[in-house]
């Protein structure tokens, strides 16, 4: 994952949460009338200690029960029109902002969808998840909360003042005196919280990655006996979290200690004088009443500063971390949903979509090199001069050692990965310039790892073709990966759920589903990254069968392994040091390369029997 533990001296929180206007543009009417009904029924509030010296200067003092009687009915009423207006702004943002929060959430997943494998490639699962989820969550309850009551407690805090000094000024002056180091407080808090926030946010993301990691590979974990190992690694994430979000608790108390300390001490210093302008005729009883209820009423809005700004503070984190996912260039721009076709290919093809057999000029490589975008600079390129031609309707394997870098190879057709430099072209026509809906649904790949979804077994072969396909190609594709006997016996067919990552059936049977996902479409090309490995020989020989009859109506790359899987090509490709060190069929690279028959030696003589029976 690449380092996203941002550096929040120079942020702006102010800036950073702008980037959020242009999503709640839906829902920016409601909220301004939000904040407009929490700024009245604050205003509200600030009448009552009005009330409250009109009674004691009036009824209380003149012995007029009518009057106090009056007074408390428009304290009533002034309560309940309170209570009502704070009820009202939170019946305007809530259901607007839950729908803010999921758009943004389901335009993430389709951004993350169009991002290329390279950036998946780099980031955590765990990071992602965490955006997409908590963080998202924590800005829903920004919008609704804090961002309102900024607004709402500044204007209170602005009108309550105002009334205090022209109550009284001396007084008010003695309550504005804690104003200055209430404000250097404030600044050094939020300057520190945005670092530990920012930490505790990244922290969360890695505690989800080890969770998710652990859960995917419970199997390996059980099997070596690694759950203290893993117990002890979860156990210093959630130490390293526990201690952060007690860093944030301190610095909250501390701010939260001075934000309610030194408005109390100002409260108490206007209340003992006032006490004594009172007793000294200087200053009527209502207007102190009145004064100290102002006062009391701005505790609540002066006291929660802190507790607003380490939400906001959290808020900014949220969206920094949301845009620096979102900022990432996707592979190609967004097309209107409805014209959207599924990009089956990234997961095993489409329909065939590309010139029959014959029909054009195959697929060609032209001097591509190819090299990691985060390899270090200088490095040499992992691929170099791939100079390469399988022809319409030629089956074509590719052999290498391990590591040689034939999976990359393969991963260049699709566009998971873009060449560096030279050029590949499918029927003449160069995939660089191709939209890669359109080259995706023409290409199927089968994977070397044999990934499937959370879904029926119907429903992850039927990836691979197109939208109207239906029980007739997922039957020919089950039959051409030797999958219908044991689809058939899961409890409900092909309408099974195969559970997260397919992890309920043998790595063999996923492997099948795979290939059968791979040519549910009747791919024009097709790309197989030996997928025959996790198969028993008798099943690997029906399949192979099989097979070959699908390989000769499409052109087809294949990665072998074993003899075989190469058997079902009409001819080898060799790839060495990066590059095609030689092409032929088979018998002509193991009479004439010695690379190629040292890696076929283990079974060499079977295969010798194997081609002769072909």
């Amino acid at each position: 994952m690449p380092t996203t533990r941002a550096t929040t001296e120079d942020r702006s929180a102010v800036r950073t949460l702008l980037r959020l206007w242009p999503c709640v543009r839906p829902v920016r009417a409601r909220l301004f009338t939000a904040a407009f009904v929490a700024v009245v029924a604050s205003l509200t509030g600030l009448v009552i200690p009005l009330v409250l010296k009109w009674m004691v200067d009036g009824p209380v003092a003149g012995r007029d029960p009518a009057g106090v009687w009056l007074g408390a009915l428009g304290l009533l009423l002034l309560g309940i029109a309170e209570a009502l207006l704070f009820g009202l702004r939170r019946w305007l943002v809530a259901r607007p902002l839950s729908h803010v929060e999921a758009e943004m959430r389901a335009g993430l997943y389709r951004h993350l969808q169009r991002l290329p494998v390279a950036f998946h490639d780099r980031w955590a699962s765990g990071q992602l998840l965490s955006r997409g989820t908590t963080d998202l969550m924590l800005l829903r309850q920004f919008l609704a909360f804090p961002l309102t009551f900024l607004l709402v407690n500044g204007v209170t805090i602005l009108a309550g003042v105002v009334i205090m000094l022209v109550q009284d000024w001396v007084l008010g002056l003695i309550i504005l005196a804690p104003t200055i180091p209430v404000m250097w407080t404030c600044a050094v808090f939020e300057r520190r919280y945005a670092m530990v926030s920012r930490r505790a946010q990244d922290q969360v993301g890695d505690l989800t990655t080890l969770v998710e990691e652990s859960v995917l590979g419970i199997r390996v974990i059980k099997g070596f006996g690694r759950h203290r190992s893993q117990a002890r690694a979860f156990g210093e994430l959630t130490g390293s979290l526990r201690g952060t979000e007690l860093r944030k608790a301190r610095l909250l108390a501390a701010v939260w200690g001075v934000m309610v300390t030194l408005p109390e001490l100002a409260i108490g210093a206007a209340l003992v004088l006032g006490a004594v302008r009172v007793a000294d005729g200087g200053l009527s009883a209502g207007t102190l009443v009145a004064f100290l209820s102002t006062a009391l009423a701005l505790r609540w809005p002066v006291d929660s500063i802190g507790f607003m700004l380490a939400m906001s503070q959290e808020a900014a984190t949220a969206t920094e971390r949301y845009f620096e996912v979102m900022d990432e260039e996707p592979e190609e721009p967004e097309e209107p949903e409805e014209s959207e076709e599924p990009e089956a290919g990234t997961v095993g093809g489409g329909r065939n979509r590309g010139t029959a057999p014959g029909g054009g000029c195959g697929l060609r490589f032209e001097n591509v090199q190819f090299r990691y975008p985060d390899a270090p600079p200088g490095s040499p390129p992992l691929l170099s001069r791939i100079d390469l031609h399988i022809r319409p309707g030629e089956s074509m394997a590719l052999v290498g050692a391990t590591g040689s870098g034939k999976t990359t190879l393969t991963a260049l057709v699709p566009r998971l990965h873009e060449v560096t430099s030279g050029r590949i072209t499918l029927d003449g026509a160069d995939i660089a310039a191709m939209p890669r809906q359109e080259l995706r649904a023409k290409v199927a790949v089968a994977f070397e790892e044999p990934t499937l979804f959370s879904a029926s077994v119907g429903e992850n072969v039927l990836m691979g073709a197109g939208p109207d396909a239906g029980e007739a190609e997922l039957d020919r594709a089950l039959g051409v990966a030797q999958a219908a006997g044991f689809v058939h016996a899961l409890p409900h067919g092909a309408g099974t759920r195969v559970g997260e990552q397919g992890l309920s059936l043998s790595g063999g049977q996923r492997q099948r589903l795979a290939l059968a996902r791979a040519v549910a479409g009747r791919p024009g090309f097709l790309v197989l990254d030996d997928p025959l490995s996790a198969l028993d020989v008798h099943t690997e020989a029906a399949v192979e069968a099989a097979l070959r009859e699908v390989l000769a109506d499409t052109t087809a790359l294949i990665v072998a392994h074993r003899p075989s899987t190469v058997l079902l090509a009409d001819r080898v490709a060799l790839l060495s040091g990066g590059r095609i060190a030689a092409v032929g069929t088979h018998h002509e690279l193991l009479r004439t390369n010695a690379e190629y028959a040292r890696l076929m030696s283990g079974e060499s003589g079977r295969f010798g029997d194997t081609e002769d029976s072909r």
